[in-house]
């Protein structure tokens, strides 16, 4: 059998699955679970088979270097083992949650599409047919908020449109990249960071890094939090898109680039990883909604991945690629619990939740675990990879690592908020019928929250098997898993999660409750103000686009107003004063037209004489 043909099923099984179900109706909802079940549990099944082949498909496409090109190895095979594994997970707790609303077969249609075309994305060995798919993505995207409540239309234009503006620099890099390498093919393209190679590597930059959700093309997720279905923000902002990003990132900066540490791009990256990281967890940390603290999480740890691979060291980007996969695994398992307290509970406003731990005791655990990884506290995932990014940082500079650590604190801070009033305190009497999530929701959390549990207690089945081998020679013969070997580091980490949860115990006794706990920094002098603008969207980059083209369409249209009036009005007054003018000069008079005659031609003569 061809193996190389199977690329392919990856593609269009899931993205033709998902039209047939576009056109059902509400009859064959089973039936839309059922082969939406079949389909992301067949591309597991054989993203696992397939792992650590090499298998390349090249067929002539549109002419001009622009070929169908997939290619299937290390790098790409782990990110589409990680998105199946997502992909199936979700779709498995989706068929409770998404049970009986009204738009069940757009769900699962954009579902699987949206596999099909990441699939394609990770697959593409053509940067042309890579931004087939990835535009491919941004339209999934569009629908799978637009489906939410009946406010959500304006989120999915803004994230439409945010998204969409990266995607025409991503657009433009790629033009570039072709240019400048003579080829469309990733694989074969080796450009340096000089000249117009630094532009191009930029606008690729931006495309890799917004889809992946960093800053400044965040605001969208947090206002799909609360708009779209929850298992859209389990699904794309916590794992579809890291994976995407982060793995386009690093393709750019490993193979088509080769960044080294002495290039100021390398110090770009590093800058915008922890701006990202430390802006986001403050807004993430004065959030009174269980899923929008969520979403500003998803942006901030971000910033570490990014951070790490701009280190250009390869215990950095060891650690921000295991970052990756770290984030996938307990973001989207927060994000499940989010939805299983939603359903239970009724509500995601923390002022309304409290004492869930002793009627949601399962979905407690998976929280704690995932909150717990997220944070880095050992011996969990999240811990070993944000150690690795801090060795990366501190090597290139302390600033760096401060800021990471600094952003650590913060992610502690608001968990213990978060989980202390959902999950602690006292809860309301809406509250007291309140039981535990159906399996169908628990199995994924449950299956999530164990391999953060493996993957930090034997971190060295994913990075000897799945990260390490893709850096290659770069690696220089270094085996970063077990136990982080910078011990000052490991230290400094503790002492600052012993400082969060002391940060939480003054909060908690100033405010009188668990979701009053980081009110001491919310109100303080200066951040109170910035948090008030915040809040407002004074620093929304989408809101101040809206602002500056409101500004212009009132420029435009008082130049429009003065162009109408010129001709409608001025011109038109200029013409009859004219013709009164003329009018009044014809008397009938012989001496008088006699008169202008001879003034006629003394003027003409004049003119022709000067």
């Amino acid at each position: 059998m061809n193996f190389n043909h199977m690329l392919v099923y990856f593609i269009t099984a899931p993205i033709l699955a998902g039209i047939i179900l576009f056109f059902t109706g509400r009859l064959y909802d089973k039936v839309k679970i059922a082969v939406s079940l079949a389909i992301t549990g067949a591309c597991l099944v054989m993203a696992v088979k397939l792992f650590g082949s090499e298998l390349r498909l090249d067929v002539p496409w549109a002419g001009y270097g622009i070929d169908f090109s997939l290619r299937l190895y290390q790098f790409s095979g782990f990110i589409l083992i990680g998105a199946s594994f997502f992909a199936f997970l979700v779709t498995l707790y989706s068929s409770v949650f998404m049970s009986g609303k009204n738009s069940l077969n757009h769900f699962y249609s954009y579902l699987l599409i949206s596999v099909g075309f990441i699939n394609g994305a990770v697959l593409s060995d053509n940067l042309i047919l890579l931004l087939f798919f990835w535009e491919g993505l941004l339209c999934t995207l569009l629908g799978m908020i637009a489906i939410g409540s009946k406010n959500a239309f304006p989120t999915a234009i803004k994230a439409f449109i945010i998204v969409g503006v990266s995607d025409l620099c991503l657009m433009l890099g790629i033009g570039l990249a072709g240019h400048l390498a003579g080829t469309f093919t990733i694989s074969k393209i080796h450009l340096t960071t000089e000249g117009l190679g630094a532009l191009t590597f930029i606008f690729l930059m931006i495309g890799a890094i917004s889809k992946a959700g960093a800053m400044p093309f965040h605001s969208w997720i947090p206002d799909a939090a609360i708009e779209a279905p929850l298992p859209f923000m389990a699904l794309f902002p916590a794992a579809f898109e890291k994976l995407l990003g982060i793995y386009f990132l690093a393709r750019i900066t490993l193979d088509m680039f080769n960044l080294q540490e002495q290039s100021w791009l390398s110090t770009l990256l590093m800058t915008l990883g922890v701006l990202t990281i430390l802006f986001a967890v403050l807004m993430a940390l004065i959030q009174k909604d269980y899923k929008r603290l969520l979403s500003f999480h998803a942006i901030s740890q971000v910033g570490y991945m990014v951070l790490g691979i701009g280190t250009c060291v390869p215990a950095g980007i060891v650690g921000g690629l295991f970052h990756m996969i770290n984030h996938a695994l307990y973001k989207s398992c927060l994000f499940l619990t989010g939805g299983a307290v939603e359903l239970q509970a009724g509500t995601t406003d923390l002022k309304k939740l409290g004492n869930l731990r002793s009627r949601m005791p399962i979905t407690f655990t998976c929280f704690v675990i995932a909150a717990a990884a997220i944070s880095g506290v050992p011996p969990f995932n999240g811990f070993f990879s944000k150690e690795l990014v801090y060795d990366g940082a501190l090597e290139r500079g302390f600033i760096y690592y401060f800021g990471a650590l600094l952003g650590s604190f913060l992610t502690a801070a608001s968990f213990l908020k978060l989980g202390h009033a959902a999950y602690f305190g006292k809860s309301g009497e809406t509250l007291e019928k309140t039981k535990e999530a159906p399996w169908q929701m628990l199995l994924p959390m449950i299956t999530i929250a164990a391999t953060c549990v493996i993957f930090g207690l034997f971190n060295f089945l994913p990075l000897r098997n799945l990260i390490q081998p893709i850096l290659g020679d770069r690696l220089a013969g270094n085996d970063y898993s077990g136990l982080p070997t910078n011990m000052m580091l490991v230290l400094a980490t503790l002492v600052v999660l012993a400082a969060a949860w002391l940060n939480h115990q003054y909060g908690f006794r100033k405010g009188g409750s668990g979701v009053a706990a980081a009110d001491h920094i919310h109100h303080a002098p200066v951040f109170n103000e910035m948090y008030d603008k915040a809040e407002n969207r004074f620093f929304d980059p989408y809101e101040i686009g809206l602002k500056f083209v409101g500004f212009a369409a009132s420029v435009l249209y008082l130049m429009d107003r003065l162009i109408d009036w010129i001709y409608d009005y001025v011109s038109v007054q200029a013409g009859v004063g004219v013709s009164l003018g003329i009018r009044a000069g014809h008397t009938g008079n012989y001496s008088v037209y006699l008169a202008w005659s001879l003034i006629g031609s003394l003027l003409l003569t004049l003119f022709l004489l000067s």
